[in-house]
């Protein structure tokens, strides 16, 4: 089964671009992020036309997330992160496919720090570790799958100061992301390319594409049962270089079963 995750960056925008990717990347499961498109608006039928039954959460002009399975619906387990009833930003949906629970994950930006968009971003991180928590007790195999917001590592980013003070590298922010792997989580792209850039992002301004001055964002966390059937993965940095690519490339593995 091949699992790709992908932060669109407006799906009614770069719809033409997803379908051309989809058409050649064959992925089995997709998971998407930042829809910008309220709950009506998500482009359920060109999808379905490839093959792709979906379960989303859109919100208008911001957000919005989405689980796409060739061939087959996804069956949505959750639309919501577990631990504040009134956050209403669309940043989390969980689905089955074919026996693996896959998230998609929008985690917030948190720029500017400090300020209060950082202190959501570090309660959003902390409510998704207490929710991994729980499904890594119960045994199911998973797929925490989508764009983290989070630099794990120096090795993730291009080398600059520039960023210093950017919420994704942030001690806090890789402290969480660490802490999901202490649970027994595997970083699945590092698994495979422990070595080396692998960048998922680069940023419009000052021409980072050109310069590929970018970062790794994009992550894929497997459960030990996962994990053991990991077999490939990498990145389709070709998508960045398209006319109206999004800022994000498509990320995906493979796993056996």
């Amino acid at each position: 089964m091949k699992i790709a995750t992908f932060n669109i960056n407006d799906i009614n925008k770069r719809l033409d671009n997803l379908l051309a990717w989809l058409e050649k990347a064959k992925p089995d499961v997709v998971c998407l992020q930042e829809l910008k498109a309220e709950q009506g608006a998500f482009p359920e039928h060109p999808l379905r036309k490839l093959g792709y039954e979906s379960v989303w959460l859109g919100e208008r002009s911001w957000n919005g997330v989405a689980i796409l399975a060739r061939g087959r619906a996804p069956v949505l387990t959750r639309s919501s992160l577990p631990g504040n009833d009134d956050d209403r930003q669309a940043r989390y949906i969980e689905a089955a496919v074919k026996g693996v629970l896959i998230t998609s994950i929008y985690l917030p930006n948190g720029n500017p720090q400090p300020g209060p968009k950082f202190h959501y971003k570090l309660a959003w991180f902390e409510r998704l570790i207490t929710h991994a928590a729980d499904l890594m007790k119960a045994g199911v195999p998973g797929v925490l799958a989508g764009d983290y917001n989070v630099v794990p590592t120096p090795q993730d980013i291009y080398p600059t100061r520039s960023l210093d003070n950017n919420a994704l590298i942030q001690p806090e922010s890789r402290q969480a992301f660490a802490r999901l792997l202490a649970q027994g989580w595997t970083d699945a792209l590092r698994k495979l390319h422990p070595e080396g850039p692998l960048w998922t992002f680069w940023d419009y301004k000052r021409e980072r594409w050109s310069a590929d001055k970018g970062m790794r964002l994009d992550h894929f966390l497997l459960s030990p049962k996962m994990q053991e059937k990991l077999v490939n993965g990498g990145v389709d940095r070709w998508v960045r270089g398209e006319p109206n690519a999004s800022d994000h490339a498509p990320a995906w593995i493979v796993v056996e079963g």
